[in-house]
């Protein structure tokens, strides 16, 4: 009776190990780097430093010839609603 206790107990904890062990592997979110080309002001035109963080990731700092300069996205555009 001893024996088949161990053998019991070790079957369980063989497959709490399993159970633990097994599961989804999750890894982190990759960054992708933002493809746009910079785009260079006209003459005359003074750089202008962001006034506050990156809205997200992918938005870049660039001058837009209407409003000036501000984040810019490639997929979802200007933020703050620029056209």
């Amino acid at each position: 009776m001893n024996t088949r206790m161990i053998r019991i107990a070790g079957l369980l904890s063989a497959a709490a190990v399993v159970v633990a062990v097994s599961g989804c592997v999750v890894t982190p979110p990759s960054v992708r780097p933002v493809y746009a080309a910079p785009v260079a002001p006209p003459p005359g035109v003074v750089y202008v430093e962001p006034a506050y963080a990156s809205p997200g990731v992918g938005y870049a700092w660039a001058y837009h010839p209407h409003y000036g300069w501000g984040w810019h996205h490639p997929q979802y555009g200007w933020h703050r609603g620029w056209r």
